[in-house]
């Protein structure tokens, strides 16, 4: 009887101080709240909403060239409900009726009003009109509805990524994560960067952190973010066990975590040294994934694309990049992705689902994978750049 108490008593300690590593903890730290969520989330596997798929847009395998994208980039949605694929490597864009049927095709690869070269990303302001960035050439273009080119703002900086424009009628961008590894003086470059309708930075903030070595800090501090309905800007880590919240003016509202199935951090440096032919020799961090994107929907919740488990490795894929430079900027951009890109389904990748606040509410595992993600109303998107080559259309439900 004894012998009894004492497994039950062991027991009940047991399952307490699994309770306590897995329990939601909130703190302040330097004025800014910090949320350690609970594992799964407070709602778990039923966190109110789900998801049900609509349709496909894109196949690697079609014979519909109109279908055929090559590496698309981005999307978005008009006041009509009208799709649009920015499918970058092909230089143009391509609108889709609410049903998912083609429409029409506009921009085309160029340096002139309504042309781009590789673009990175698509946004629709208040006021129907449509903003490019055009990365490589330095550049936004803004757009009417059917693609007539209306103006170009020139940028300052270069290699800015993901364009969004604020309900303020400012613009939003990812800043470069480029470190000079050989300069020991050289500060973590800001995050993010908030642009005028003339491309003048008009404030930076989000610091990136400083990991000790160039290439190593470029490759760590790797990052999606969305803007919400009140301007807040919401950023995931892809490498980082971190999501966070800014305020509209830059200021840090609140940091989350959550248990992960893996390690985070830095697993391995990088290295990266001159050479006495003048070159160099780089070697690249290895890190696990953590996020491959976050986006907010209409009651103002986070869903980040994240991982239960590392991918193995018949499921990776690598895509190299080269950019070749000339005289009057970027002249030729390829892309190649190597492994199998036949395997069209996992079960590696889920949605994590986070109120305003920075609490994990639950999760939505998924059976494919994901490079991106983006909301808009209730349509929810997430693009298989990769493999698939497919955007999948999603529609949030409420429960």
């Amino acid at each position: 009887m004894r012998k009894a108490f004492t497994i039950g008593f062991w027991g009940v300690i047991f399952l307490f101080a699994s309770v306590l590593a897995y329990s939601q903890r909130i703190e302040t730290i330097n004025g800014v709240r910090v949320v350690h969520n609970e594992k799964g989330g407070k709602l778990g596997n039923k966190p109110g909403v789900s998801i049900q798929l609509i349709r496909k847009i894109g196949d690697v395998d079609t014979t519909d060239e109109n279908l055929a994208f090559n590496y698309p980039s981005d999307i978005a949605m008009d006041s009509s409900g009208n799709i649009y694929v920015l499918d970058s490597a092909n230089n143009r864009i391509q609108k889709f009726d609410p049903e998912g049927k083609y429409l029409a095709t506009f921009g085309r690869k160029g340096q002139g009003p309504g042309e781009f070269y590789n673009p990175d990303s698509i946004d629709i302001d208040a006021n129907g009109f449509f903003y490019v960035l055009d990365t490589y050439q330095n550049r936004i273009q803004t757009m009417k509805a059917e693609g007539a080119g209306d103006r170009t703002i020139k940028l300052m900086d270069r290699f800015l990524h993901k364009l969004r424009c604020l309900k303020s009628g400012l613009l939003a961008v990812k800043g470069t994560l480029l470190y000079n590894s050989f300069d020991d003086k050289a500060k973590p470059p800001k995050l993010i960067k908030v642009l005028d309708q003339e491309g003048k930075i008009l404030r930076s903030f989000a610091a990136a952190v400083d990991f000790g070595d160039g290439i190593t800090s470029s490759l760590a501090n790797a990052f999606d973010y969305v803007v919400d309905k009140n301007d807040n800007f919401c950023l995931s880590y892809a490498y980082q066990n971190q999501v966070e919240k800014y305020a509209p003016d830059g200021k840090l509202l609140w940091k989350a975590d959550r248990p992960l199935n893996y390690a985070s951090g830095v697993l391995k440096r990088g290295k990266m040294e001159r050479v006495s032919s003048g070159g160099m020799n780089i070697s690249s961090p290895e890190m696990n994934i953590c996020s491959a994107g976050i986006a907010v929907d209409d009651k103002s919740r986070m869903w980040v694309v994240t991982l239960s488990r590392q991918l193995r490795k018949e499921e990776k894929v690598q895509t190299s990049s080269m950019i070749v430079g000339g005289v009057g900027g970027i002249s030729n951009v390829s892309r190649k992705t190597e492994g199998n890109t036949d395997l069209r389904t996992t079960d590696a990748y889920k949605l994590e689902i986070f109120d305003s606040d920075g609490v994990l509410l639950g999760e939505i595992p998924l059976t494919h994978f994901v490079n991106s993600i983006r909301i808009i109303g209730d349509n929810l998107f997430l693009l298989d750049q990769e493999r698939g080559v497919t955007f999948y259309q999603y529609k949030i439900i409420e429960k």
